[in-house]
């Protein structure tokens, strides 16, 4: 049985969320208030993460503390295309890892400005701001230039692999930490590819897609 301990307003959680929902997976979910509760520090928390973060997943015996962990395992196991986390392809591959790793730098900014501005946290928003506009930057560049190759996802190929749904949360959540995203047309292109996808679904602050082309 698959459960996931999530919040609801936690761009982290909202991945495991996407992926689930877009590979058709059934799953329990139980909430672990953040705040005001902090019950992702309890002691009851800790005994199954020791961390003290979210999400977790756990599938029997197997506990995963980590967002892309939790990615790289749904898409191993629920995707028989192999399309979601290309094992295919050693380049394809290499390039899934390299956003995940990109996707955690956007964490490590865009959502400490969410913190501070959301939730009231003692953080440097605006030093955690100017690096969010710095990555946005490199993703925006990225994303032309894919287009003009008539790619559409980050890692070239005709389908969108786990590299998306790990930069998607933070990005399409930047405005709730003062980061405007009208100077990045390419990232509001794709970002629009992504709500289109076939198994969508929206969290407090995210948005279905606008009329336009049909689901993916």
């Amino acid at each position: 049985m698959i459960k996931l301990y999530d919040y609801e307003l936690s761009g982290n959680c909202y991945k495991a969320r996407l992926l689930l929902s877009m590979l058709n997976v059934d799953y329990s979910s139980e909430t672990i208030e953040f705040y005001p509760a902090a019950q992702h520090k309890s002691p009851e928390f800790r005994r199954i993460n020791p961390l003290g973060t979210l999400p977790v997943l756990t599938v029997d015996d197997l506990t995963l503390k980590d967002s892309a962990a939790i990615l790289v395992y749904l898409a191993s196991s629920f995707d028989e295309s192999k399309r979601w986390y290309p094992t295919q392809d050693a380049a394809r591959l290499a390039q899934v890892t390299e956003w995940l790793a990109f996707a955690d730098s956007i964490t490590g900014c865009a959502s400490q400005v969410r913190l501070a501005e959301g939730f009231f946290y003692q953080l440097d928003a605006q030093a955690c701001r100017d690096r969010a506009h710095e990555l946005f930057r490199i993703l925006d560049e990225h994303l032309w230039f894919a287009e003009q190759q008539n790619q559409q996802w980050l890692v070239a190929g005709d389908a969108p692999t786990i590299a998306d749904i790990a930069c998607f949360p933070y990005v399409i959540l930047s405005e709730e930490g003062s980061i405007n995203r009208q100077d990045y047309p390419a990232i509001r292109r794709w970002t629009d590819r992504v709500k289109r996808l076939s198994g969508f679904i929206v969290m407090p602050g995210v948005f279905p897609a606008g009329p336009g082309l049909p689901s993916t």
